[in-house]
């Protein structure tokens, strides 16, 4: 195979089958804009035997009505309803990723409410600081606008005025909390086991851990923290109160692959400057760092699925995987029917982009779950483009992101044996239905690369 190629057998529907994320199975896959009906669909049929751990859903909750994707992130109220399903549809989903071995985070938008006034999609009316049945005017703050430079100098500003006009809620309040809390817990008496919470530098982590301490049981959660140069609040502020999202780790991830060298990688994470790999959720992409450019995305090619193999090779945190939709502009939201409704997904149609389905990405998920828990070794690299390293005795990858191929005999820490390639193909009964390569009585292997590809081994991938 010359290249990394964004293809996948079938579409939705199956024709291809601390604090931190528990157990073997930590991978989060995030199916952004996904209505509930094709979560669990892909749960039952790809997401679970290929071995994520969670999956991240959209906000469940009532939001404001239209076709961009951000009206979500606009809440009117908590019922759960919403233009991806009803609350029948979302209990149904959640008990069907259970049945499948995956646990299901809520994508939790609790800083703000919807600007402006109109009919939310479940029927609630609401008008500025003033959503009735949920809140008044006095669980808002004053108002005051978040400017840019504020990012870099004010804190208080930050936490306590409206992000782009959003009613700011004020969440060292009480009577917020606890209102907060019940929303969380509803999702909680439905099944979700964690969630990730929009927005979190807008809040103080004091707000967020005390929410967190009115839970009816334990949740995992991590925090959207985005950080931007210079800032004056860090994600680091935040660990005490769940894991947080490191936004530094796909950027750098974008810089490396596209204008550096590869051989720079081999201390990547908190040498680099980013969270203790303990309490941190990387990835190369999520939906906000598709739109503005600060990360690769699925346009990139076979550079983005290098990246994906890459973190989900390398010893750093519970990785994250995006899966979206195509998308003209940055508003444009997922495919809609004409009542407004979310479709149901089919992957490869032209719209949904399903980057978690790619082989590359998909068959990458078992290597990290196989290899978890092992540190690096054999690290090589040709100074350039090339590296390879193993993960103790479970595991070994190599990446080659240059124009030609590379051959070569790699020393490894694999016992002897014949394993199947899994960025190209898997284990199936007594062989694999990809390319395979062996390792001698040495744990040495001789291995070709192509060009802009990468071959990935593990133990639980071995021929008989």
């Amino acid at each position: 195979m010359a290249a990394l190629v964004a293809t996948a057998a079938g579409a939705l529907g199956g024709q291809s089958p601390a604090q931190a994320a528990p157990g073997a199975k930590d991978v989060i896959v995030t199916l952004f804009e996904w209505n509930w009906n094709s979560v669990a669909r892909e749960c039952r049929d790809y997401i679970g035997p290929k071995g994520y751990g969670y999956v991240q859903v959209s906000p469940p909750q009532e939001h404001r009505r239209g076709g961009q994707w951000w009206v979500a992130y606009q809440p009117v109220s908590y019922k759960i309803e919403s233009n991806k399903g009803t609350r029948g549809q979302f209990a149904d989903m959640v008990r069907d990723c259970h049945n499948a071995g995956v646990k299901v985070i809520a994508d939790a938008v609790v800083n703000h409410m919807a600007e402006g006034s109109g009919t939310g999609w479940a029927g609630s009316s609401y008008t500025n600081r003033d959503f009735p049945g949920t809140y008044a005017s006095w669980d808002f703050h004053d108002g005051c606008l978040i400017n840019e430079a504020d990012y870099r100098t004010d804190a208080w500003r930050v936490r306590n005025c409206d992000l782009v006009r959003l009613p700011d809620l004020k969440t060292e309040s009480d009577a917020v909390r606890n209102r907060l809390a019940g929303y969380f817990n509803d999702l909680l008496s439905l099944g979700v086991d964690g969630f990730r919470v929009d927005a979190a530098k807008h809040m103080t982590p004091a707000d967020i851990a005390a929410v967190r301490g009115k839970l009816s049981r334990s949740a995992y959660v991590v925090q959207e923290m985005i950080q931007g140069d210079g800032e004056v609040i860090q994600p680091q502020e935040y660990t005490s109160a769940g894991e947080v999202h490191e936004f530094r780790y796909g950027r750098d991830l974008k810089r490396v692959f596209q204008q550096e060298r590869l051989s720079y990688l081999q201390n990547f994470g908190e040498a680099w400057g980013h969270l203790n790999g303990t309490v941190a959720v990387p990835f190369v992409d999520n939906h906000d760092t598709q739109r503005n450019g600060s990360t690769l995305t699925y346009r990139d090619g076979a550079t983005y699925t290098l990246a994906n193999v890459f973190m989900l090779a390398w010893p750093y945190g519970s990785p994250s995987v995006m899966s979206g939709f195509e998308f003209g502009n940055n508003d444009q939201g997922a495919p809609q029917g004409s009542d407004g409704r979310i479709k149901d997904v089919t992957c490869f149609n032209g719209q949904w982009k399903c980057e978690h389905r790619w082989p590359e990405i998909g068959n990458m998920v078992a290597f990290h779950n196989t290899v978890k828990g092992t540190g690096v070794n054999d690290w090589w690299s040709n100074g350039n483009d090339q590296i390879a390293f193993g993960r103790g005795d479970r595991g070994f990858v190599v990446i080659n992101h240059e124009g030609g191929s590379l051959t070569r005999t790699f020393q490894t820490g694999l016992a002897p044996g014949v394993y199947c390639d899994v960025v190209h193909g898997e284990r199936a009964g007594s062989g694999c239905t990809g390319p395979t390569v062996t390792v001698d009585g040495a744990r040495r292997a001789t291995i070709t690369v192509g060009p802009h590809d990468a071959v990935g081994l593990h133990v639980n991938a071995r021929a008989a």
